[in-house]
This record gives C-alpha cells, sequence and structure tokens, in this order.
C-alpha cells in the first residue's frame, strides 16, 4: 500500500518524509503495534539506531518478565552465563 503525502503537508509541519517515518514508526512501536523490527524497519534505520531513538524519546523497550527469564534459559543452555 502506498500513501501519498503532500510536500505541502510536510513543510506545514516542518518534517522531512524521513522524519515522518520515523514518527509514525515511534507512535506505532509506543502503542505496541509494531516490533522492534518492524518499526525500525519503516523508520528506516538499524534495530540500533530505533532503540537509540526510542531512548531519547523516553519511550521504553518492549521487554516483560518472561522474555528476560526466555532469555535467561537461552543464555544458560548455551554456557554463556
Amino acid at each position: 500500500m502506498s500513501v501519498v503525502i503532500s510536500d505541502e503537508v510536510l513543510q506545514s509541519a516542518h518534517i522531512s518524509s524521513d522524519e515522518l517515518l520515523q514518527e509514525l514508526a515511534l507512535m506505532l512501536y509506543e502503542r505496541d503495534r509494531l516490533t522492534l523490527g518492524q518499526a525500525s524497519q519503516l523508520a528506516n534505520v538499524s534495530q540500533l539506531q530505533f532503540q537509540f531513538l526510542l531512548a531519547s524519546r523516553h519511550i521504553p523497550p518492549h521487554y516483560d518478565v518472561s522474555e528476560f527469564e526466555a532469555d535467561l534459559k537461552t543464555l544458560r543452555e548455551t554456557g554463556r552465563i
């Protein structure tokens, strides 16, 4: 699907098309509508860059206790801890 936003709208908002995509990705991630990977892809940045962007906006990562426990289990099984 394509969405066309006129240059006039972007100019009125004082935002570039890349910035608009980042804002959209941030909003959808914050509302738990996109994963980190999906949001970083929409924003056209790496996942690490998107994480820095999240931190700069004080948006916490979506990482709950069950995910932490699963990561610990994986680390134990691979001998990393």
